[in-house]
C-alpha cells in the first residue's frame, strides 16, 4: 500500500473577500474529489483572502497508478486560469516507512 499527498500553495486571482475566495476554492476542490476520488480540502491560509493551501491524498496499491494520479491532479490545479500555483510539495509513503 502507497499513501500519496500533494500540498498546494496558491496565490489567487482578483479575490478582495473571504467569500470570493470560498467561490474560487471550493471549485477546485469539488472538481478534484470528484474526477480524481481523492481526499482533498483547504488546510491552511484560511485567513487571508489572496492565498490558499489546498492539500490531497490518494491511496493505491502501486506506485505507478499512485504516480499517474498525483500527476494529474497537479495538471488540473496548474491549468486553472484563476489561481497561481507558487509551490506543490509532494510526498510518497510505502509498507516500508516506519
Amino acid at each position: 500500500m502507497y499513501v500519496g499527498t500533494l500540498s498546494f500553495d496558491l496565490l489567487l486571482g482578483d479575490v478582495r473577500s473571504l467569500k470570493e475566495k470560498r467561490s474560487v476554492v471550493r471549485p477546485i476542490v469539488a472538481e478534484l474529489h470528484r474526477t480524481y476520488a481523492v481526499s482533498v480540502a483547504e488546510v491552511g491560509e484560511q485567513d487571508l483572502h489572496r492565498r490558499a493551501t489546498i492539500g490531497l491524498a490518494v491511496v493505491a496499491g502501486d506506485t505507478g497508478h499512485l504516480t499517474d494520479v498525483l500527476d494529474r491532479c497537479e495538471r488540473l490545479v496548474a491549468a486553472r486560469p484563476e489561481v497561481e500555483l507558487l509551490s506543490v510539495r509532494r510526498r510518497v509513503h510505502g509498507d516500508h516507512d516506519d
